[in-house]
C-alpha cells in the first residue's frame, strides 16, 4: 500500500518527533491525525515539503477552475 501525504510527510520532516518540534505541537498530537488538519497544513508544507495540494486536496484543488476570475479593466 502506498503512504499517504500524511505519512509521506512525517518522513520528509524526520519523522514524528521532528516535524512536531518543526511546527510547535507535541508528536502524541501528530500521532493521532488521520489526515492533517486544516489549521496545520501550511506548516506540515513548510517542515517536509509536501504540498498543501498532495495533504490537503479538498481544501487546496489544484483546478484552475476554482480561482477566481480577473476583474474587468475599467474605462476610463
Amino acid at each position: 500500500m502506498e503512504p499517504t501525504a500524511l505519512q509521506r510527510a512525517i518522513e520528509a520532516a524526520g519523522g514524528t518527533k521532528a516535524l512536531s518540534r518543526k511546527i510547535g505541537i507535541s508528536s502524541q498530537a501528530i500521532s493521532q491525525w488521520q489526515e492533517c488538519p486544516p489549521l496545520r497544513v501550511l506548516g506540515v508544507e513548510e517542515a517536509s515539503g509536501i504540498s498543501r495540494h498532495e495533504l490537503r486536496p479538498d481544501l487546496y484543488p489544484i483546478a484552475s477552475d476554482t480561482a477566481p476570475a480577473p476583474l474587468a479593466a475599467s474605462a476610463a
